[in-house]
């Protein structure tokens, strides 16, 4: 929390100064975002899936299509390797590909492999709950809510796969750029 809100909530009673202050660390808690090596994991497992079947892609070549830094994505690659998402050959002419089909990677499994909870508070989450500092859990209203955002985001995450995001970035890529708009 920042020195502004700090003193802007100094002000307001103490029941509704707990609240907004819980509700304020969880919308800029980092369980709310996917950090920079999340969604690194996801561009090279696209990548990677685009080329399913066709041997390995060079780090050099993943790196440069999607804009990753080096280092960072072969730290990357080789979390995705220990989950099982990929395997790497060595070599002047080695690389990596996906060690399963597409199809059969979630985007839950990878997300939880390299974040941690899809949970955007700590307290729904079912791998990785720790309790909060709500004076009754069972009974809290927020919890509730985030429950539900919880149960949205692991629905989606767990339907959604490597071979559906190919899917979409094929027909993403078929689409114009932008759309004409001929308002006078």
């Amino acid at each position: 929390m920042d020195i502004f809100h700090f003193f802007w909530l100094a002000y307001l009673p103490v029941h509704q100064r707990l609240i907004l202050t819980a509700f304020l660390d969880m919308i800029e808690s980092p369980e709310m975002k996917l950090s920079v090596r999340g969604e690194y994991a996801l561009r090279a497992l696209l990548v990677l899936g685009l080329r399913y079947g066709e041997g390995v892609t060079s780090i050099e070549a993943v790196s440069r299509q999607q804009n990753i830094p080096k280092k960072f994505l072969e730290q990357i690659l080789n979390d995705l390797k220990a989950l099982g998402a990929v395997e790497s050959r060595r070599g002047a002419a080695g690389g990596y590909r996906l060690a399963r089909p597409p199809q059969n990677i979630t985007l839950a499994s990878v997300v939880r492999h390299v974040e941690g909870a899809l949970a955007p508070v700590s307290c729904v989450s079912d791998r990785f709950y720790e309790r909060c500092t709500c004076p009754d859990e069972a009974r809290c209203p927020i919890r509730e809510v985030m429950k539900e955002v919880r149960e949205a985001v692991v629905n989606v995450m767990e339907r959604v796969t490597v071979a559906d995001l190919c899917e979409r970035a094929r027909r993403l890529a078929q689409t114009p750029d932008s759309v004409l708009d001929y308002v006078i």
